[in-house]
């Protein structure tokens, strides 16, 4: 129990970090930051193990600097999808 709120806590603050790294408004909120962090912590995780390890390993998401560029190209992925939503 005790991992999965330090986890959504890394998560929060991975995600904003990236939020602050990306310059531009985005309104969202703390669950949106939250999902942000958590999403880019999956990500860099996965990206980490793939290329520092050669293999894809779902329970590489431990590192918090993974997490954070892994919140910006998320960011970055959902600008893109909603900016194209809009038009």
């Amino acid at each position: 129990m005790f991992s999965l709120i330090g986890f959504l806590v890394v998560g929060f603050f991975a995600g904003l970090l990236g939020r602050f790294l990306v310059p531009g408004r985005d309104p969202m909120g703390c669950v949106g930051t939250t999902l942000l962090g958590v999403a880019g912590s999956f990500m860099g995780g996965l990206l980490g193990s793939m290329i520092f390890n050669g293999e894809l390993d779902l329970r590489a998401s431990n590192n918090f600097i993974g997490a954070v560029l892994g919140a910006v190209i998320a960011l970055l992925a959902y600008r893109s999808f909603a900016g194209r939503r809009r038009h």
